[in-house]
């Protein structure tokens, strides 16, 4: 099951994971976060926390991430990878290759530095369209 956390007032959402990813689950972050993106535009942050990669439960569930990763990568500014599996490094490399969204990888007990560093970016554009 994947926990979709919204936080509105910072355009931050935070996903956490408890088991292999369904189908299910990306239904329930984009009927979470779509309604956002539409009315604000983007969404400053994406983090994706798991203390261990969990992998998804069938091929479907690895297809529909996929689309949600080709509908969504270009309206999250970025993305944090908050684990401590050694797949967090690897995808920080490869995805920065696909998407838009800058991606860093934190370890699992650095979830309020993924916050920051989300938010430190938006406060640069703030100030830079001042």
């Amino acid at each position: 099951m994947l926990n979709v956390q919204l936080i509105t007032k910072v355009g931050i959402a935070i996903l956490e994971s408890d088991g292999a990813l369904t189908v299910d689950d990306f239904e329930a972050v984009a009927e979470k976060i779509d309604p956002y993106i539409e009315e604000r535009g983007k969404l400053n942050g994406l983090i994706i926390r798991s203390e261990s990669f969990v992998g998804w439960d069938s091929f479907a569930a690895l297809t529909t991430h996929l689309r949600f990763v080709r509908k969504h990568h270009q309206k999250i500014a970025r993305v944090a990878l908050v684990t401590d599996s050694p797949v967090g490094k690897l995808a920080e490399v490869v995805t920065g290759h696909f998407v838009n969204a800058e991606v860093r990888d934190f370890g699992y007990e650095e979830l309020e530095q993924a916050r920051s560093w989300i938010l430190e970016k938006d406060t640069q554009n703030d100030t830079q369209e001042e």
